[in-house]
């Protein structure tokens, strides 16, 4: 019975990842255009790439896990909406450089926090496959998360 129930909230999580997924991609095309840092160019593309790995990854867990339908994910709408007004009201391209690296790192630690507590959840109810799956997610999650750090870094001045 408490994996019945446990199942249930891991497929909540993963409906909510995968309207993420389409959020985070509709945001990462967005971000782009305002970029002129060209590293952190180069990091929002490899951002996307791997973005579309993780939908993919998610919508196999899902699948794996009996989701059906879909789910909203107000959390990362109500983040994009911000991110836009951020860099829209920045003064110059130095601080909408920054400001899309904090913004990426608020949204990093989202997808960090979920794809942990997830791929506990598909481990307690036997889904070893999904729990590998979102267990790499969190890998490059968390990896993509120092990788914004370190721009910043290289950002910011001396």
């Amino acid at each position: 019975m408490a994996n019945d129930s446990l199942n249930t909230l891991l497929q909540q999580g993963l409906a909510a990842l995968k309207a993420g997924s389409k959020i985070a991609a509709q945001a990462t095309d967005d971000i782009q255009d305002d970029a002129v840092d060209a590293q952190l160019q180069a990091a929002l593309e490899q951002g996307n790439h791997q973005a579309k790995q993780w939908a993919t990854r998610i919508d196999r867990a899902f699948e794996a896990a009996g989701g059906k339908g879909d789910e909203e994910n107000p959390i990362l709408d109500a983040h994009f909406k911000v991110s836009k007004k951020i860099r829209g009201e920045a003064t110059d391209d130095y601080s909408r450089d920054l400001g899309i690296i904090a913004a990426g790192q608020l949204a990093l630690h989202y997808w960090i926090a979920s794809f942990g507590t997830l791929r506990t959840y598909a481990e307690q109810v036997g889904l070893s496959q999904a729990a590998q799956d979102l267990h790499l997610c969190l890998s490059e999650a968390k990896q993509a998360d120092e990788q914004h750090t370190a721009l910043a870094k290289h950002i910011l001045p001396k």
